[in-house]
């Protein structure tokens, strides 16, 4: 039993590290495909390598995200660059706003000292 569960292990662990990962690019090209329907989604998948419920998720979720994105829910997690871009924007406007604080601060100083002389 142990020798089972062990074989069993190993091959679960192969097929995990020969798993197929299809990028973004890919899965939309295989559903817009399917939905095209110039081939059955079985012929499709068998083409493709993939399962038909793998096939049916993609385009469920494909087809979710396009009726969001026109209801106008364009809400997504922000990607690296963009928080990077975004933390550097956020800094270089603390400069800009410290820098005016200073100035208004320093004028503010310099109207009191020009009116204190003039009485």
């Amino acid at each position: 039993m142990n020798e089972e569960t062990k074989s069993e292990r190993i091959v679960k662990d192969i097929r995990c590290r020969t798993r197929k990962h299809h990028s973004a690019e890919q899965k939309i090209r295989i559903v817009l495909e399917g939905l095209r329907g110039e081939e059955s989604i079985a012929e499709l998948c068998r083409r493709e390598g993939i399962a038909t419920s793998l096939y049916y998720s993609w385009s469920k979720e494909f087809l979710e995200a396009g009726k969001r994105r026109l209801a106008g829910d364009t809400a997504r997690q922000a990607t690296a660059p963009e928080v990077k871009e975004l933390r550097s924007e956020a800094a270089a406007l603390k400069e800009v706003v410290a820098e005016l604080t200073l100035e208004n601060r320093l004028l503010k100083k310099s109207m009191i000292g020009a009116g204190e002389s003039d009485e």
